[in-house]
């Protein structure tokens, strides 16, 4: 049903969704955007537990693997000379900027919220900016693209992973993805879209399924 409730992103009306465990979601008719009704966040510490959880190491093969495919395909053709990169929402091992550093000469700066909170992006511009598995934890979405785009260089590169929902009710209440309740934002390509253009971005890649690129708009 309709809700007196507007996208926080493009303001079009929204389609109520409310899971009997997991809360209530609206449903963007516009942009395609989900979001989890605040009411509904975990508290800080919740999500701090939550991520404690997690085992990810550069140990792990699958893991290194799983990020390899996303640079073969979102980060590699597009990034230029420069090598000067910002890994935002690190986690507890910071891997992916670990593989940049290492195999591929970059020099990396890392930001998350509890394993790597200074701030050390402030004044500084980058080459690539990789958000991976991170957007979805993001309450107010559209702040953080802004920012990246004014963190980015001329012909610098941001790079997301996130996993796209399929825009229906039937796969969202089925959906694994929506059942981590740190999980609060899903988006479409169509949804990258439109942050894009109300971001000073353009995106120059999408796999259509996880992976989006995007650059600075002309």
């Amino acid at each position: 049903m309709m809700v007196d409730q507007h996208c926080k992103l493009c303001h079009a009306p929204v389609r109520i969704y409310t899971h009997a465990k997991l809360g209530r979601f609206y449903l963007c008719t516009g942009c395609e955007f989900i979001f989890k009704d605040r009411a509904f966040f975990l508290s800080e510490d919740e999500e701090r537990q939550s991520y404690r959880r997690h085992n990810n190491s550069i140990e792990d093969p699958r893991y290194v693997a799983f990020f390899y495919k996303f640079l073969d395909d979102a980060v590699f053709p597009y990034i230029g000379t420069g090598r000067q990169g910002f890994d935002f929402g690190s986690g507890p091992e910071p891997v992916l900027a670990t593989l940049l550093e290492q195999n591929h000469g970059f020099q990396m700066n890392i930001y998350d919220i509890f394993y790597a909170p200074d701030k050390v992006y402030q004044g500084k511009k980058y080459d690539l900016i990789t958000a991976t598995e991170v957007v979805e934890h993001l309450g107010d979405p559209l702040h953080y693209f802004k920012r990246f785009a004014g963190l980015l260089k001329p012909d610098g590169v941001l790079a997301v992973m996130t996993l796209f929902h399929h825009n229906g009710i039937s796969h969202f209440n089925n959906w694994h993805y929506m059942r981590d309740r740190t999980h609060v934002s899903f988006y479409t390509p169509k949804t990258m879209r439109h942050i894009a253009e109300q971001s000073g971005l353009k995106v120059v890649h999408t796999d259509g399924i996880r992976y989006t690129t995007f650059m600075l708009d002309d």
